[in-house]
């Protein structure tokens, strides 16, 4: 258990408690100490009887069944992977800024569930933080399984159509996928690249909440910009891909 602990204190700050509250709230609705009912986004109780924290339930709670458990371990993978490496790179020093970015994707995910009756967020949420790491890495060069291989900026359409093929589902994983886009249009490919006005800036609240810390590495994953350059990018970087059977992403030429 002490190891346990050890590994969970050396997860980055937001990550950690995302990841943790996943596993916590999923756990209490699992064994009915509070009923899942009250636990997922519905449009009348949220909006006409005032029951504010299903929002933030929604993203936290998923349902555990025989059929759903695996989905679910995936997804704590996919969370604990993407959601550590952009804020321990991209974001690294910076995090206000990651922590605007789950606000952004995450208030995103509640104005879609509201709209077309979506009453869990997690895998729209996870998918979302998902693109956006792709985006920023999309020229890193993962495996999916039987040794295919593509580039990064190709796997949130792989996973969605392979989610479709095989449960006839991937609404929730083309919402995460919009959602991931507008950030990272808006954020860095309007005012870098198109030379638009900075729409996503941090608010001060948040800067002083959480200041920036000097010395934080900033060009893993390099945003487009404007003037074309060739931005610095960490070569040593890799894909997920290590549970689900789908083997490990390297860069070309990685070890």
């Amino acid at each position: 258990m002490s190891d346990i602990g050890d590994w969970f204190k050396t997860i980055p700050v937001f990550t950690r408690y995302w990841f943790g509250s996943t596993i916590a709230l999923t756990l209490i609705g699992r064994f009915g100490i509070v009923s899942p009912y009250t636990l997922v986004l519905l449009y009348e109780p949220f909006l006409k009887k005032f029951q504010i924290w299903r929002p933030l339930t929604s993203l936290f709670y998923y349902p555990l069944s025989p059929q759903t458990g695996f989905h679910f371990l995936i997804n704590l993978y996919f969370l604990y992977t993407y959601s550590k490496r952009l804020e321990e790179d991209h974001f690294s020093g910076r995090p206000s800024d990651y922590l605007f970015m789950l606000l952004f994707n995450w208030i995103c995910c509640v104005t879609a569930g509201l709209i077309i009756g979506m009453p869990l967020l997690m895998d729209a949420m996870i998918l979302s933080v998902l693109y956006v790491w792709c985006q920023l890495n999309k020229d890193t060069i993962v495996t999916f399984w039987f040794g295919t291989r593509f580039k990064a900026m190709y796997l949130p359409w792989v996973l969605f159509g392979f989610n479709m093929i095989l449960n006839g589902m991937g609404l929730t994983e083309l919402i995460g996928i919009i959602i991931g886009h507008l950030y990272f249009f808006l954020k860095f490919k309007y005012p870098q690249e198109l030379g638009g006005p900075v729409l996503l800036d941090t608010p001060v609240l948040l800067k002083q909440w959480f200041p920036d810390r000097i010395g934080g590495v900033h060009t893993f994953g390099t945003a487009p910009r404007r003037p074309p350059s060739a931005g610095n990018r960490n070569g040593g970087s890799s894909g997920f891909f290590g549970r689900r059977n789908v083997g490990q992403g390297h860069v070309l030429g990685g070890s």
